[in-house]
């Protein structure tokens, strides 16, 4: 394309936006000393109409608490899940569960740990807890259909509600235990020392 051939609609001549990136990054000796080109593009999208087709649920555990070390043992979780027009329903049911999974190790076992100088100490698998088989419960799920109309095959999210809602279930589970001790958890993760502590051993 010659820099002739490139006119806008008032007639003035431009170039090329191939042009303008070969003389910035070929001919920057060709330049004006004051201008420093960057090339760089950032574009951003925002939704302006029907922003929000995410899953929505509701969950429900059932937890043991050993107030004597303060460990707490997950036993059981429920969730029913609105994720709209179900079109896989066995992958819908996995992807709930591993939200679910996500949210567990947020609630009972994932912790960043910093030392007095802000060093990260438990930055490896090796040292960073997350939940495994052997921790989680059984986990039911069952599916309540309301169809979006965002989408044209009705869907909508599926899996955040596991992520979002199982903490709050399984601090609310285990704030229920804890009443008759009048002892209360309001973080996460809820370790065992969070728990002695809550019931005033530590």
């Amino acid at each position: 394309m010659s820099l002739s051939s490139v006119i806008d609609a008032a007639g003035s001549r431009r170039l090329p936006l191939a042009e303008i990136g070969r003389i910035c990054h070929f001919q920057l000796g060709e330049l004006p000393s004051s201008r420093q080109p960057v090339l760089s593009h950032t574009r951003r999208f925002r939704l302006v109409e029907d922003l929000y087709i995410f899953a929505n649920g509701v969950h429900g555990a059932y937890v043991e608490v050993d107030t004597d070390t303060g460990f707490v043992r997950l036993l059981q979780h429920w969730v029913v899940e609105d994720c709209g027009r179900l079109i896989n329903p066995q992958l819908a049911d996995e992807q709930v569960r591993g939200g679910c999974v996500q949210g567990i190790g947020g609630a009972l076992y994932e912790h960043l740990v910093y030392d007095g100088q802000g060093q990260l100490t438990n930055g490896t698998l090796a040292d960073y807890l997350v939940p495994m088989a052997a921790e989680m419960p059984d986990i039911d799920v069952a599916h309540v259909e309301t169809p979006s109309s965002a989408s044209e095959l009705g869907a909508k999210g599926v899996g955040e509600s596991g992520t979002g809602a199982a903490p709050a279930a399984i601090m609310n589970a285990i704030n229920d235990a804890l009443r008759p001790l009048n002892a209360r958890v309001t973080s996460q993760p809820i370790t065992p020392e969070t728990v002695l502590r809550a019931l005033g051993k530590i």
